[in-house]
């Protein structure tokens, strides 16, 4: 009998000893598990937007502790821009650095910027974006995602297998327009070529079988893809800027600790700074260096310049209605005349 309340007494003595290290090891190993950030981009490795990511990734590991991870899958292996949105929204994918095209579709908003002609230099952009880029933050934060930066992908252009000098020229070309965009289908039929729907990843292909003969870009985007070598003429008139910016959905902006929401968003935007002054420096070499491979630059007239201006506003009614709020539309346009009325 003694002998069994021993044995008893030491196993039971054992399972509190298991236990006492169990409520003590649990803890600690939960706080060496990183929250691990699965973020998305179509920019392929080596890119300057994904160099700008890595280092970005790498300084938020570094101010954590390694508590919080990032996981860049980049080269569009998780689809398209619309794709990524998507696995965001059902949380298989938590951030993405998209254009204002993926943007879309979250907030139509920010599409406003790439309204055609109507912003003419970086300085104008600049100024415009100082003005919009808080109500941009604001109106993603209501649908569910904290904007980290605001970037730049360069300054559209048109690239086609044949020259397009003047407007007319654009009559039933194929030109590419991204999945999940009706509107920007509209605006290329309206501006007078042939819209072709097709996801990122199907550009080259599309190029190589001539489904599609023409495709806009801003220089540093086509010879990042190199879509150029398709479609070798270049029409040397600045469309729109294309702006881009890193989101987070805000349930994992919630999980990531507190403590580093200040110090993250320091450096995504110090992030979003340096890509900009970069993809500006580098989007003027990329026309030389494709050059070098065969492209052909279509220079034009200033009547000729006139008339794709004439174009361009054109369509403004449409995007003021039907693609971005016309408050929006109408805020911007304000602040472009009054960085005018002032230089």
């Amino acid at each position: 009998m003694t002998h069994s309340l021993a044995r008893w007494s030491r196993w039971v003595g054992r399972l509190a000893l298991l236990g006492v290290l169990g409520l003590w090891a649990r803890p600690e190993s939960h706080a060496a598990a990183p929250v691990v950030v699965k973020l998305g981009t179509v920019a392929p490795e080596g890119t300057t937007w994904y160099n700008a990511l890595r280092s970005m990734a790498d300084r938020w590991s570094q101010i954590s502790g390694g508590r919080v991870a990032v996981k860049i899958y980049a080269g569009a292996v998780l689809g398209s821009e619309g794709a990524m949105v998507r696995k965001m929204r059902i949380g298989q994918l938590h951030a993405a650095a998209m254009t204002n095209l993926g943007i879309l579709d979250i907030d139509p908003a920010p599409q406003v910027i790439n309204t055609p002609m109507l912003i003419r230099s970086y300085e104008e952009l600049d100024f415009v974006m100082g003005r919009m880029a808080p109500t941009f933050d604001a109106r993603l934060l209501e649908r569910g995602f904290v904007a980290l930066n605001w970037g730049e992908a360069g300054w559209a252009r048109l690239f086609s297998k044949k020259p397009v000098h003047k407007p007319a020229d654009a009559s039933g070309v194929k030109i590419y327009t991204w999945d999940g965009d009706a509107n920007a289908v509209e605006v290329f039929r309206q501006a007078g070529f042939s819209p072709v729907v097709l996801a990122s990843t199907d550009v080259l292909p599309s190029l190589q079988s001539g489904l599609v003969e023409a495709f806009p870009s801003p220089p540093l985007g086509a010879l990042s893809m190199q879509w150029f070598a398709l479609a070798p003429h270049m029409l040397d008139v600045p469309w729109a800027p294309l702006v881009g910016g890193t989101v987070i959905t805000r349930t994992m902006w919630d999980r990531i600790p507190a403590e580093y929401h200040a110090p993250f968003l320091q450096v995504a935007r110090e992030t979003g700074e340096i890509l900009r002054k970069d993809v500006r420096s580098q989007d003027r070499k990329a026309v030389a260096v494709m050059e070098k491979y065969g492209l052909q630059v279509v220079q034009v007239d200033a009547a000729t310049r006139a008339q794709w201006e004439s174009t361009a506003r054109s369509l403004y009614p449409f995007l003021r209605t039907k693609v971005v709020p016309t408050e929006i539309f109408d805020e911007t346009v304000a602040s472009v005349e009054a960085y005018r009325a002032t230089h």
